[in-house]
């Protein structure tokens, strides 16, 4: 008994010790109050994982809004969709979470693993599985379900390209920058090219935006950067100027639609524009859109921020895009006192992701962008999109509490 208790006494002293240095990390923050809060990364932290949640929820109660005639003109229940996207949203909430509680570095080092499996799975767009939908050959079925597997490429590459820069980095001196960047070269090339084999430019422009990003902040050679962009917009004009859908979609968005386009590529673009035009301020109440009956096009899918726009108005899609603004605002912040370089830039990638997406989708509503195919995270129906999405959050959420702050508010919960 006399040996245990100098034992006891040593650990409730560390524990002290540590409760110490902990509330006195947290005190380096109360003194921004104010405007100077935002900047407070406790407040991100939580600021973000609120974000996140009623983002989610507000996209379950909007899916059932803009798909229940759908469903009911299809023989289906009108709550089908919804219960789909529930669904969708409880197992995205178990990925979060799993990924949530993995730590930042083993995140790190799993990174080319998640990418080699995110690869093969998109690989299988090209098999017998691999499904076409709307011109896309980018999903894949099995067992009744299908799943966009560039969703999870969009993740892999979050988290392995700040990796494997900063792997470069360290290599560049010794071995030269041809050598040290041929395996990112390499295995960024393929992710690109998988994805756009399947003809889901919409997608792999994001893809672009991501690789782009890092490479810019990852210290990528600037001359071999400036010719990755310009092959990519060299690329992408191409395949646009090639196909007739694409360049009728981005005719639509930037001339005037005359009557005899009305049946055509304006058709959507002009009935999304309706349905923002009808909300008006306060919109014409959740369930009581007139564009969903039958009119818009992909209402509970790509459009729904017309849905939005037109049953709760200008407030509340006003509202979502300040959240996904508080989101970004969060994740860069968080980003910025890193003290981990690759935190900082896996933080960066995925703001770009679900921000950047974010605004592509509300720019095609509104008519800035052309239709590109891209949903709106935590909110359009389906489920690749909301499980992977949730699971970015989860990978967010480790990386911020690697942050002192925020390792020390949770460590006094």
């Amino acid at each position: 008994m006399s040996m245990e208790k100098p034992k006891t006494k040593q650990s409730d002293g560390i524990r002290q010790k540590r409760q110490a240095a902990a509330e006195e990390r947290v005190d380096d923050f109360r003194g921004y109050v104010g405007l100077r809060s935002m900047l407070n990364p406790i407040w991100c932290f939580h600021g973000f994982r609120v974000s996140v949640v009623i983002l989610t929820i507000f996209g379950v109660i909007m899916v059932f809004s803009s798909s229940s005639v759908y469903m009911i003109a299809n023989d289906q229940s009108p709550w089908s969709q919804a219960i789909k996207q529930g669904a969708f949203c409880v197992l995205g909430l178990i990925v979060g979470v799993a990924c949530m509680m993995v730590p930042a570095e083993l995140i790190r080092r799993a990174s080319f693993a998640f990418l080699l499996v995110a690869l093969f799975l998109q690989s299988l767009t090209f098999t017998p599985l691999g499904i076409d939908a709307q011109g896309n050959k980018g999903w894949i079925g099995l067992f009744g379900f299908t799943f966009q597997p560039a969703e999870v490429v969009k993740l892999a590459l979050c988290v392995w390209l700040p990796r494997e820069l900063i792997s470069a980095q360290k290599r560049v001196n010794k071995v030269g920058p041809v050598n040290a960047y041929r395996r990112l070269i390499t295995w960024l090339g393929l992710a690109l090219l998988l994805v756009m084999g399947g003809k889901d430019l919409g997608t792999a422009m994001i893809l672009f935006a991501i690789a782009g990003t890092a490479l810019l902040l990852g210290n990528f050679p600037g001359k071999w950067l400036a010719i990755v962009a310009c092959g990519g917009l060299a690329l992408v004009g191409g395949l646009v100027i090639s196909s007739p859908n694409r360049l009728n979609r981005v005719m639509a968005t930037y001339q005037t639609c005359s009557a005899a386009d009305m049946e055509g590529v304006c058709y959507q673009v002009v009935h999304g524009k309706y349905a923002m035009a009808s909300g008006g301020l306060l919109g014409v109440g959740i369930g009581n859109s007139g564009e969903k009956w039958g009119y818009l096009p992909e209402a509970h899918n790509d459009f729904i921020f017309a849905i939005i726009g037109e049953e709760t108005g200008f407030v509340g899609a006003s509202l979502v895009i300040l959240l996904f603004l508080v989101l970004g605002w969060c994740m860069l912040v968080v980003a910025i006192q890193a003290h981990d370089r690759y935190i900082t830039l896996v933080l960066a990638n995925i703001t770009v992701w679900i921000v950047g997406q974010a605004f592509v989708n509300i720019g095609v509503v509104v008519g800035l962008f052309p239709v590109m195919g891209v949903p709106l995270p935590f909110v359009s129906a389906g489920g690749s999109s909301l499980i992977l999405c949730l699971g970015a959050a989860g990978v967010t959420i480790s990386m911020m509490k690697q942050q002192p702050q925020i390792q020390a508010e949770i460590q006094r919960v």
